[in-house]
């Protein structure tokens, strides 16, 4: 069932203040100002990607966790960069369509409540397949900031940075609950205007933080967007700290095989829209 079923991540970048205003039920869409949108495949088995130069891939065991890897993350979110304090980092994993949804009786049943919360899209969900939330979380800037300047933080073991021979650090985040966990890739973007020795050399820590509740370009391309994203920072940035842009290319997500079978089952509410 889980494996016939079709899924699409969703990674988006989106300001505190619209998540707290969908947090507290104000009548205010949750927008994003940047997000990608990628189908991913169930798997038994979880993806090892090495971060260093030769990017090599190992393959083991993740059963009973089910893994949503995502291949080509470097070039898929490599535009996906933090470059405010007001930014958060946003992951979503929906089912779409296949054998573990609902039927169609049942599924206009869940989709014809007169009872939704704010910020659902009730035009879309009025469609003979309504998607299901597996996943949803989001971390602020200065929580990945915090993590990856020093691996030392107030969060504890909930996010954990680990180190790798390459320039880019591997995140660890739990989601909602302690359900599930993300993997990302992160790497502060330098200052294509002054350097270009690539992203600043990761930190050699290992600690943690938390999910709230609740995406290869070509050279001169990257170092254009590194370019933006730095002024960027350097318009917003308000502290005497340094505004380090932070890419964040999501490497897959794990859930546990029983909280995908029950929520393809059973769950009704309805899909957060991004």
């Amino acid at each position: 069932m889980i494996a016939h079923t079709s899924y699409s991540v969703t990674v988006a970048i989106c300001s505190q203040q619209v998540l707290r205003n969908r947090q507290v039920g104000q009548d205010t869409p949750l927008s994003s100002i940047y997000k990608i949108v990628k189908t991913v495949y169930a798997s038994p088995s979880r993806v090892n990607f090495h971060l260093d130069s030769k990017k090599e891939v190992e393959t083991t065991p993740a059963y009973p966790d089910i893994c949503f890897a995502i291949d080509d993350f470097d070039s898929t979110f490599d535009a996906v960069v933090l470059t405010d304090t007001d930014l958060c980092y946003c992951v979503l994993l929906n089912a779409l369509d296949g054998a573990g949804f609902p039927s169609e009786t049942d599924t206009n049943d869940s989709c014809s409540s007169n009872k939704l919360p704010l910020g659902v899209d009730t035009n879309s969900m009025r469609t003979k397949n309504c998607k299901l939330t597996l996943f949803s979380g989001f971390v602020s800037y200065q929580m990945v900031r915090d993590a990856y300047d020093d691996g030392h933080s107030r969060f504890g073991s909930l996010l954990s940075v680990g180190h790798s021979s390459g320039k880019t650090d591997r995140l660890y985040m739990k989601g909602p609950g302690g359900r599930g966990e993300v993997e990302v890739a992160v790497s502060g973007v330098t200052d294509q205007s002054k350097q270009y020795s690539g992203p600043f050399s990761p930190i050699k820590s290992k600690r943690g933080l938390r999910l709230g509740s609740m995406f290869r370009k070509a050279a001169s391309v990257v170092s254009l967007a590194a370019k933006h994203a730095y002024a960027a920072a350097a318009a917003t940035s308000t502290s005497d700290e340094e505004m380090i842009p932070l890419k964040c290319c999501l490497m897959s997500i794990t859930l546990p095989w029983e909280h995908i079978a029950h929520d393809l089952l059973f769950k009704r509410s309805p899909p957060v829209n991004l």
